[in-house]
Formats: C-alpha cells, sequence, structure tokens
C-alpha cells in the first residue's frame, strides 16, 4: 500500500459493525469496519469479513447473516466481538442475545440491526465480501451515535487481518 493511500484511509472513519451467523449447530459473530449498502432496491450490503476470521470460516457454510449496529456507548460489545476469538471463546455466553431470522443470534442490546440470506461471495483481496439481501430489520434507538473506527482503533484484534 502506498503512503498516500494510507495516509487518506487514515481519515475515514467507517461504522463498525457485529457481524453473526450460524452454520448448524456452531455460532460466530466478530466485529467488521468493512462494510456498505449496495442497493435500494432491491435492499442488499456486502460484509467483509477477513480470512483469517472464525466468523468467516462459519459464514462460508452459513446461509444468513445478521449485521448489528452499535452505539458509541457499547465499546465493551465491540471488545467483545472484536477482542477475543471464536476459536477460543464463546462469545455468546458472554452477552445476552435471542434467535434471530434463520436461528441466527440477534444481539438483544444492538441499538438496531438487520438482516438478510447471502446471495453471494466475493473474494476482494485479505477479505471476502459477503453479499445480503435485507428481509428483517428491527431498530430499538432512534437516537443512536454509531460506533465508529475511531471509537475502536486502539483495540487488540482476536485475529489479525
Amino acid at each position: 500500500m502506498t503512503d498516500a493511500w494510507q495516509a487518506v484511509a487514515d481519515l475515514l472513519d467507517h461504522p463498525m459493525f457485529v457481524v453473526t451467523t450460524r452454520a448448524g449447530d456452531e455460532r460466530s459473530g466478530c466485529l467488521v469496519g468493512f462494510a456498505s449498502q449496495v442497493s435500494i432496491d432491491p435492499a442488499r450490503f456486502l460484509i467483509g469479513l477477513s480470512k483469517n476470521n472464525h466468523t468467516y470460516r462459519v459464514a462460508t457454510e452459513a446461509e444468513r447473516l445478521v449485521v448489528h449496529l452499535l452505539d458509541r456507548g457499547q465499546r465493551n460489545m465491540a471488545e467483545l466481538f472484536g477482542g477475543t476469538t471464536g476459536d477460543d471463546v464463546d462469545k455468546f455466553s458472554r452477552c445476552e442475545w435471542h434467535d434471530g431470522p434463520g436461528a441466527v443470534p440477534v444481539l438483544d442490546r444492538a441499538a438496531g440491526w438487520f438482516s438478510g440470506p447471502v446471495i453471494g461471495s466475493y473474494p476482494v483481496g485479505d477479505h471476502v465480501g459477503f453479499l445480503i439481501e435485507v428481509d428483517a430489520a428491527d431498530v430499538r434507538d432512534q437516537e443512536a451515535t454509531l460506533l465508529t473506527l475511531s471509537a475502536v482503533k486502539d483495540l487488540d484484534p482476536g485475529h489479525e487481518a
């Protein structure tokens, strides 16, 4: 990566999301910064998962993802899902959640969430983009100020990207 590109990338302050999924009996979730809405109609969203991540491995076999929006005050959730790995820790035993669409975990305290079936996956470098078509959503806190990259830059990741 060039120094100029790194300087530009350092200015970006992406929202951070927690993505959860399930394949069979295995649940997984991680903190994600590479994500974007890519279509209005149909409603589609692309989530970039690191190939090194436990959630990526589960997502390759999953039918659905749930994307959670966190309020800036929910750094503890970002630490749980970004600072630990499902290879070593059952993250879901450390937070409140319930089965959502397709029995994928929905985090009870998230400011909002949306979900959809995975309709494609695309290698994009050291991450794979998972495209979902949104078919379920809920907003719990209309006044939330979303957690962004600048709020978690100092977080030690559970896996290197």
